[in-house]
Order: C-alpha cells, then structure tokens, then sequence
C-alpha cells in the first residue's frame, strides 16, 4: 500500500526537490524513510495575485506503518488530504482466436491511429498505417514553404501528412478522463520524447517543435516491432462483401483486410464521401464553429498575474472562458505565446486554428472563439449537412482572401460596433491580411452569440478583453460534424464487420489524448478477439 498526499502547497520559487522534505514533515518521519514518491499532479493555484503557489498530490511510500502514519498526519495536517493510494494497473487483454489473414489496416496517422497502431505492433500484429500526406519531416518543410507564400499542397499541409492535425497545434495533453489506459498513452507519449512532466501537470504541453518528434518516435516503435507505416498513400474506397471487409483500395494499389481502422481525422472530407456512397453508418453531429481572437501577451499576462512579471518563472499566461447565454460562447485551443495558422486541407477554401511552441515565446496570445452548432441549424437530412455549412464560409473566406490564403481580420470592438477595422493591424499570421467583416464569415448563431458573449469576456477583464484584441476567421475545425457510428460494445460500425472507426474523424474525440485514448481501446478490442498474426506464422 502507499499514501496519497493532496493539497501540498509550494511557493513558485521554491524547488520541486524540496517536495520530498515536506511530504516527511506531514508525516512526521526523516527524508531517508521514504520509500519511493512520485508526483501525480501539479497545478497553479493563481486566485490571489502576489501569492501564487504550485498546488501538488504526491504518492509515497514509506519504511514505516503508512496507516499510522497517515492517521497521525490526518489529525495535525487537516488542510491536506492524505489517504490510502492503489492506482489500477494497465492492463492487456488476452489474445483472442479468431483468425487473421491480413495485418490490420490503420487508416490515418494521427493519434488515434499511431497509438492504435503501436499497441497492436506491440502485440504481434503487425498493423499497416497508410497516410494520405508524407512523413513529418518533409511535411514540416512543405508547411514552412507554405507560411512563406508558397503554394498549398493538397496531401502534405497543415491536417494532413504524419501526426495528422495534432502535429501543428499547441500540444495539449489535457483529458477530463482519467485511468489506466489514459496514463498508458501519456507514459507513451512521455517515453517518445515528450517530457516525464506530461504525465502530472494539469495543463500539460508540448509545443508544435516537439510535437514531430514524439510522432516519428512512435512511428519507429511501429516500425521496430513489425508493423508498417506508409505515407502518399491515401484510401480511395472500402471494399465491402456481404457486410465485411474485404479491403482497402489505395492511390497505391489494392490491400486485402479483414480489420481496419478508420482513424481518418476530422477534414478528411473526401473520404467522408466516400464511406457515405458505400453506406457505412453515418449521422450529422453538433460541432464547434467560430472566430479566433488574437491579444497581446502582454495584456493576458497582466490580467493574469499581476504588476509582478512572472512569465520568466511560469511562462505567458493562458486563459480558459465561458460567455453563458442562449448559445454559450466559450474559448477552445487557447494558444498563449502562439501564432495564427492556416488550417487548410483542401485548395480553394480558408480556416484558421492557433498552435505555440515549448516555450511560449510569441508576444500575441490567440484562442479559439466558438459556439457549438447543433443539428437542428444545419439539418439532419443531409448526413454531411455540417461539413458542407462549414465548407460554404471556408469558401467565403479564400475568396475573400483574394484567392490567396489571406487572413480576414477585423478588431473586435469594430465587429461589436458595426464598423470596418481600418488599418491593417499587426498579426502573428503569416501569410498576409484581408480587413473584413468578420461576421460575414459565420453563420447568424455565432454572430449572435459574439454580440452577446464579447462585452461580457470584456467586463470579466475589466476592459481588457477587447482592448486590443482581433477577430480572424472562420474558426470551423474544432470537431468532427459527423459520427461514424459504431457498437459500444465492439467498436465496430453496426452491420460491418471488421470496420472500426476511432478517433476525432469519427466524432468520439476532441484532442490529441482523448483521439489517442479511443484508438488504444480499440486497439485493445482487436486484441481481444483476434489471434496476434506472429502466432500464426
């Protein structure tokens, strides 16, 4: 058994090593009788400016009687927390039976379908990834060379290629879930040169510059353990017989499989159309759509710690807000210290999305602004309903950009007042400016909920909020608006055979863990029911 200590309280300027003499001052023995400690969470607790302190729950173990222990530290330490700690281990299922004549295919290289593909390599499986776009390292020159005026390439951008959309975003880790199979993907992650800090701080980051490396790590684990990964080669079709599937057709040629995972991200849209004409199970869901609003640093930091400049110590300050109201207005993917980027997956349409690196360091702070939209906006008799709303204000957008990529911007107290913005301001974008009407980019229910949602933000900041802030849009790839629907139970579509969907693309995730989380599961359910292939060989 072990302890859990919760509520233990350091200053910032105190060092994380003296962690371990305050845990054996609340329990009242020497630092040599501990055992072992590790730390299972870490946040800011900045509620009173000039008095901020990082907030800890350790484990610990001891040389000692932990229950006397712990009952003697209850009764002197009442401001802590300390019980009994038995964290539930990991755990993989027993290989199954049934046969496989083919390795599983991975469609996609995003989360879900890198760490669906790890643990089935890891099992003997030997899964093959097919990636529409390149590996991360040509994909991250085809991006700069887009950032820089160049042209945009279809296969190989800022959604598609390895990593999928997570590899250019702010890297956050965060998860509301919690468990075994969540700590298991954060250990992976962590072991794939994230840092050994992801797997206990509340808000834990990475950054887009470390982002590639974690996915080429894992990659080459897949590699090491018999799997494959393939990139330029995008799925055309399913081929189905009798309600199972037979396998994959390729812009690489034809792949027989009786397994295979969708994990196709959230702008797939061409291959959304595909699985609609081969009448895999589909349904329209509510979604995430709206601006980004982009404010200097300075003025989050400001409004976040106070006179004293502590960005040195904790970093540019982020932030995470709610406009309640008859369609909440809310922040999403707030990027402190980031950078406005094209989130562009198909030539001829526009959308913005934010992304920082490791360490914070641009001076504009940019969030998403967004509203969900639900079904009844957009209409349920067309399953792709939501991709084609999201599509027609992309479009607006290009061509407002003059057809070149071009950011719409306008300053949000121009938008609130009904007034064109008229001077091009300074933006972390980087491929030019557009002034524009912002709320001509999304549909009526953003707008309204901007109007509502904006001064209220505002007088939370007493006056900040907006005092130098813009708008760029649209914001449209937040979520999946569909589901591929699928069994609970099995994780299979209802009616196919062999076809697991997973991840954001399949509307049953909304970010790097919890898309990486799904495809474990997955994973774990085709190890249950499926001989591992080494075994048959």
């Amino acid at each position: 058994m072990t302890l859990r200590i919760a509520n233990l309280r350091l200053s910032i300027d105190e060092p994380e090593a003296a962690l371990p003499g305050h845990i054996a001052r609340v329990l009242g023995i020497a630092p040599e009788g501990l055992s072992r400690w590790r730390i299972l969470r870490k946040s800011l607790d900045a509620r009173q400016k000039g008095a901020f302190h990082f907030v800890y729950a350790a484990e610990v173990g001891t040389h000692e009687d932990e229950t006397l222990l712990m009952t003697r530290a209850r009764r002197k330490h009442r401001e802590l927390t300390i019980d009994q700690h038995e964290e539930p281990a990991f755990r993989m299922p027993a290989p199954g039976s049934e046969s496989l004549e083919h390795p599983p295919i991975i469609v996609g290289s995003g989360p879900a379908g890198l760490v669906a593909g790890y643990f089935l390599a890891e099992q003997g499986y030997r899964p093959i990834v097919l990636e529409r776009g390149k590996a991360v390292r040509e994909r991250i020159h085809d991006v700069q060379r887009f950032d820089a005026g160049g042209a945009f390439e279809p296969e190989s951008n800022y959604l598609f290629g390895e990593g999928g959309a997570g590899t250019f975003s702010d890297g956050k880790l965060t998860f509301r879930g919690s468990g075994p199979d969540v700590r298991r993907v954060l250990e992976l992650f962590a072991e794939c040169k994230g840092k050994p800090s992801i797997l206990y701080d509340y808000r834990p980051h990475l950054g887009s510059n470390r982002l590639p490396a974690v996915v080429k790590a894992i990659r080459r684990r897949i590699e090491a353990l018999g799997g494959q990964v393939r990139f330029n080669c995008r799925v055309e079709d399913l081929h189905l017989v009798d309600g199972t599937v037979r396998g994959v057709a390729t812009s690489s040629g034809y792949l027989a499989a009786s397994v295979v995972l969708l994990a196709i991200g959230h702008s797939a849209r061409d291959t959304f159309e595909t699985l609609l004409r081969r009448g895999v199970p589909m349904a329209p869901k509510p979604f995430q759509m709206g601006v980004r609003i982009e404010q200097p640093q300075e003025i989050v930091n400001r409004v976040k710690y106070g006179p004293a400049h502590l960005e040195a110590r904790l970093g540019s300050a982020d932030y995470n807000l709610v406009a309640r109201g008859p369609h909440d207005l809310f922040t999403f993917c707030m990027c402190a210290g980031g950078h406005i980027i094209p989130s562009v997956s198909e030539p001829g349409y526009f959308c913005t999305n934010g992304m920082s690196l490791s360490q914070r360091s641009s001076p504009f702070a940019n969030s998403g602004l967004v509203v969900t939209i639900p079904v009844e906006q957009f209409g349920a008799s067309d399953v792709l309903a939501g991709m084609r709303l999201q599509q027609i204000y992309e479009k607006r957008a290009f061509e407002l950009g003059r057809g070149d990529y071009a950011c719409p911007i306008q300053g949000a107290n121009d938008f609130l007042a009904n007034r064109p913005t008229l001077a091009t301001p300074v933006c972390s974008y980087p491929r030019g400016l557009v002034l524009a009407q912002i709320g001509e980019l999304v549909p009526p229910i953003v707008q309204d909920a901007l109007r509502h949602g904006l001064p209220i933000l505002d007088q939370r900041w007493h006056g900040k909020f907006l005092q130098e802030a813009y708008l760029v849009g649209p914001e449209s790839r937040g979520s999946s608006p569909v589901r591929i629907v699928r069994d609970d139970r099995s994780r299979e579509s209802p009616g196919i055979t062999g076809l697991y969907p997973v991840g954001e693309g399949a509307g049953y995730a909304g970010g790097i863990v919890s898309a990486a989380v799904d495809g474990l599961r997955s994973a774990l359910a085709i190890i249950a029911r499926y001989a591992p292939l080494a075994e048959l060989s």
